[in-house]
């Protein structure tokens, strides 16, 4: 861990700084940190390395004691299709895991950031992007929107972590009809399936993201951290551990193959 806060505070940026380029940015409005993912190509998908450094950065914002709320957003019109499955092409097994670690590990950094974290959903959500959305503790959907667990048709393997995410927001049967078909849900829908908390049209998200972050941070803050760990201590932290191995390894090339050359 103190690894992680030295690699995520090399780069951090303070109040108002554009951070570094690439497929993290990072900036700060007063006690709110805004943390940017992806460059907007390829629908935001993040590589192995760019989990790891989401989980440094979110690690190192923790260590901020001025620090009242994270809004987490991808850049351009989407927020986040997943990993990068590219880098799997004939990937060693060993790689892929290392991969599905550093997803686990972003993931883990945000539910356990001692202040609320508000993922602004754009675009897609879907795979990875999805459980990162579902880490969060609030979630704003643009009216256009998509959320879903599209990860059998890769042959991808949920771990009890996945489905741990989405039965806490969605209930089992919902839970397990979505991994089960791959489907994704528009916005209304998951709003009506409780995966997210408000649905408001594009051009207001940013607006309505900024005014429920401003609802927030007018509370004293050691009140709303304390009600953060309330819930953790209520609702619980997904299982860590795996039941096996992430993804069907054949299954994944022959499901990489579709999605790069779906002609």
């Amino acid at each position: 861990m103190a690894d992680r806060l030295r690699r995520g505070q090399n780069w951090l940026m303070t109040s108002g700084d554009p951070a570094p380029p690439g497929p993290l940015a990072v900036s700060r409005d007063g006690p709110v940190a805004t943390v940017t993912i992806g460059t907007g190509r390829r629908h935001n998908a993040l590589t192995s390395a760019a989990w790891l450094r989401l989980a440094d950065c979110v690690a190192a914002l923790s260590g901020d004691d001025s620090l009242a709320a994270v809004l987490l957003r991808g850049a351009g019109r989407t927020f986040c299709s997943g990993s990068d499955v590219s880098e799997w092409i004939d990937a060693d097994p060993v790689a892929v895991e290392a991969s599905f670690a550093h997803m686990e590990a972003a993931f883990r950094a945000i539910e356990t950031c001692p202040v609320p974290v508000l993922a602004s959903v754009a675009g897609v959500a879907a795979g990875a992007g999805c459980q990162l959305a579902l880490a969060c503790d609030l979630r704003i959907m643009s009216a256009s929107a998509r959320i879903g667990m599209p990860i059998a048709r890769l042959g991808i393997r949920p771990s009890p972590a996945f489905a741990a995410r989405l039965i806490r927001l969605a209930g089992p049967a919902r839970a397990a009809e979505l991994l089960y078909t791959g489907r994704l849900l528009r916005a209304p829908q998951a709003l009506a399936a409780g995966l997210t908390n408000h649905v408001v049209p594009q051009d207001e998200l940013a607006a309505r993201g900024a005014e429920l972050l401003a609802e927030i941070t007018r509370n004293p803050p050691s009140a709303v951290r304390a009600a953060k760990q309330a819930v953790i201590a209520a609702a619980g932290l997904p299982p860590s551990g795996a039941l096996g191995p992430a993804a069907d390894y054949p299954d994944l090339q022959l499901g990489i193959a579709r999605i790069l050359n779906p002609g």
